[in-house]
């Protein structure tokens, strides 16, 4: 058995678009096709082979198809999913800043870097906007290992730093995400390629949200599951957990998916809808940092998983963020634009009659808003006052 899989998952192997498969035990990040690769379906868990002693995503290892030996964790995971009053709807909110780093992509790099780890890997690079970088660079440190983030140099300061702390190299290129992608992927020749984009291995670390929102729920899929999405990470680790969920029989449906994205970023909502993402126009800068992703290296999967779900998907404008982001702040939510982009869709889809009453709705928020200091103190409309107060 490879050390890199558990005992329990004898068989998996990995596959491209094409149909071609690979071993699992691969040093690859995509296929000889040139797309991402998945990983063959895994159980998933039954609700008497949770670990719940284990307060982190890896009460699930039954389903997580790293040996527990190359286990790299921060306590990452198991976080809260308070319900509060939207509107006069009760929604959960899955609040993701509970994680290590204070965003999601902690998930998905455990699992990964675990992954890597138990191949032997002792370098590794990634290309970031700023909260996968983080998480990365943390995730290497607890491994032993060094990182290398190139970063897009518009990124917000406070996350280069957060990077920066944990010992990671980094390397600022002007452009696009898009060019700081292919330059990482250039590199990628001399440095194994650690992308949250690209990797298989990551959505098997962001699916066991999926799994929390099941458990937390009393073993129930929710009716409804709204999402920011970028690269759609979390679309997909959505899909492929509650479909676990659905073929093990531990569901009877799978939750509708409610994607939002900002309009100008809006590649995945554009597709869902039949709209030419060229249409809009040149892209411009927005708020939701994280969510700035122009080609989604995943989108036919992302694009297929809201349509499965029986979902749908909104392009929400700049002011629908900011509106939203100060909207969950009245309630005690501090969360980062990127996150704000999912309350916004959560109005839109709550007005538009997509979420209607009595059903169970979760919202992830992805990230903090202490780590976007200066785009939120924008929302908020706040300077810094000569006496040294903050003033709105």
């Amino acid at each position: 058995m490879n050390d890199t899989t558990s005992t329990a998952m004898d068989g998996l192997f990995l596959y491209d678009r094409s149909g071609r498969r690979y071993p699992v035990s691969d040093r690859r990040w995509r296929g000889e096709d040139g797309s991402p690769l998945m990983l063959s379906p895994v159980p998933g868990p039954a609700p008497d082979r949770i670990d719940t002693s284990e307060r982190s995503l890896w009460r699930y290892q039954a389903a997580i198809p790293v040996s527990p030996r190359h286990r790299v964790s921060l306590g990452e995971g198991f976080t809260p999913m308070p319900p509060l009053d939207w509107d006069g709807m009760r929604v959960h909110f899955k609040l993701e800043w509970f994680n290590p780093t204070s965003s999601f992509k902690d998930r998905g790099v455990a699992v990964m870097v675990s992954h890597l780890r138990g191949q032997g890997e002792t370098h590794i690079l990634e290309d970031s906007s700023g909260n996968g970088g983080s998480s990365v660079a943390a995730y290497a440190a607890a491994a032993g290992m060094k990182a290398k983030i190139i970063v897009p140099a518009a990124t917000s300061a406070a996350k280069i730093l957060q990077a920066r702390a944990y010992g990671a190299r980094i390397e600022l290129v002007a452009g696009t995400r898009e060019q700081v992608s292919d330059e990482a992927i250039w590199q990628s020749e001399q440095i194994p390629y650690a992308s949250h984009n690209w990797h298989p291995f990551f959505l098997q670390g962001t699916k066991t949200v999926a799994y929390e929102m099941w458990e937390s729920l009393g073993f129930r899929a929710p009716d409804n599951v709204v999402l920011v999405a970028g690269a759609g990470s979390n679309v997909l680790g959505c899909d492929i957990a509650f479909r676990e969920l659905l073929e093990g029989g531990r569901i009877d449906r799978l939750p509708r998916l409610l994607v939002g994205q900002p309009e100008h970023w809006a590649t995945i909502a554009d597709t869902v809808n039949g709209i030419d993402p060229r249409s809009r126009g040149p892209r411009v800068p927005t708020i939701a940092e994280g969510a700035s992703i122009a080609a989604p290296v995943r989108l036919p999967e992302a694009v297929e998983a809201i349509h499965r779900s029986g979902g749908a998907a909104v392009a929400v404008t700049e002011d629908q963020i900011r509106t939203a982001v100060r909207k969950l702040a009245s309630r005690g939510l501090y969360a980062e634009p990127t996150s704000g982009v999912a309350a916004a869709a959560l109005d839109r889809f709550s007005a538009d009659g997509a979420i209607g009453p009595g059903e169970t709705t979760v919202v992830v928020l992805t990230g903090s808003g202490l780590k976007s200091a200066e785009k939120m103190a924008a929302v908020f409309d706040i300077d810094r006052a000569p006496d040294g107060e903050s003033h709105p």
